[in-house]
């Protein structure tokens, strides 16, 4: 499995459609709001162009009203693997490309077991959460595992209502869940990732977020406007237009708070990724250098078998 990573704004799309072809093989999407339907231009997915060139797996799959998570996208990637031959090529590569942290760390490492909600808890927990506020919930998790509690994001209510969700569905703390043991796959894994110098992913970042206006994406976040509430939709670009709609700010401040938002979140997805001793780096422009790289692993791999 080629793994093609990087953040947001750096130039995956185009390069990953490059590689597929060279490849002939299909992009698997590790993106976790591009399988969402109803919002591709927020989430820049791969045009119905694109996907002409390409095919691709897990573009527009659901809806912003479906529960999804990585463990469930674990599982579905890895049934799309064992279940389809035709998702490699004849040299049995495949091509999973996005920046999705979770994602992709849910493929080439697993994730652990933990039960899918059941429809009745989530709803509850949904309503306490309207109810009681955060804060309480945060201290009933702080009471049932405090372990957990030490270590989550308490200002995140999805993260803090998930914990308790598993809590009052199994009676087991969400830290005796978490075992981080990596799991063994049936394919060896190849990480490309690709960078670019700040201020350059920067400007590329802000041009973006112009193009997306052009794009018409006030029009799509105004059709979103009354699934607000919806976990697919606390995404960088709604969350600032929605504001804009409620009056609070200008269509301008809206603008500059996308943009910069958009640069935290690549800040953040670069600090994640540079953990990972297992990734070769790669500007955009270098393709002859990145397929070189792919070639020089086939043949590591080839050849001993072949002695």
């Amino acid at each position: 499995m080629i793994v093609l990573l990087g953040p947001t704004g750096v130039g995956k799309t185009e390069l990953s459609l490059r590689l597929a072809e060279h490849l002939h093989t299909p992009i698997i999407n590790a993106d976790s709001r591009q399988i969402f339907k109803e919002i591709p231009i927020g989430t820049a997915a791969p045009t119905p162009e694109q996907q002409a060139r390409v095919r691709h797996y897990f573009v527009g799959t659901h809806h912003i009203a479906d529960y999804y998570s990585a463990s469930m996208y674990e599982q579905d990637v890895m049934k799309l693997i064992n279940s389809q031959p035709s998702t490699l090529n004849p040299h049995h590569q495949t091509l999973l490309s996005g920046g999705s942290m979770m994602y992709i760390d849910a493929v080439c490492n697993g994730i652990d077991d933990i039960p899918t909600i059941r429809d009745d808890i989530r709803a509850e927990m949904k309503q306490r959460l309207a109810n009681e506020g955060l804060a309480a919930l945060v201290e009933e998790l702080h009471r049932l595992d405090p372990e957990h509690w030490a270590i989550v994001d308490q200002k995140n209510p999805r993260r803090v209502v998930h914990a308790l969700e598993i809590i009052h569905q199994t009676g087991k703390t969400y830290t005796s869940y978490r075992l981080g043991t990596k799991k063994k796959r049936p394919f060896r894994i190849l990480k490309i990732g690709l960078t670019r110098p700040r201020e350059e992913l920067y400007d590329r970042i802000n041009r973006r977020v112009l193009s997306m206006i052009d794009q018409g994406l006030i029009d799509e976040a105004r059709r979103m406007y009354p699934q607000r509430h919806l976990n697919a939709l606390n995404t960088v670009g709604y969350k600032e237009l929605f504001t804009y709609f409620d009056g609070l700010i200008s269509l301008d401040e809206a603008i500059r708070q996308i943009q910069s938002n958009t640069r935290r979140y690549c800040r953040k997805q670069l600090t994640w990724f540079q953990r990972d001793n297992d990734i070769h780096w790669f500007h955009p422009d270098q393709y002859n250098d990145i397929i070189k790289k792919i070639d020089s692993e086939n043949n590591e791999m080839v050849l001993p078998q072949n002695r």
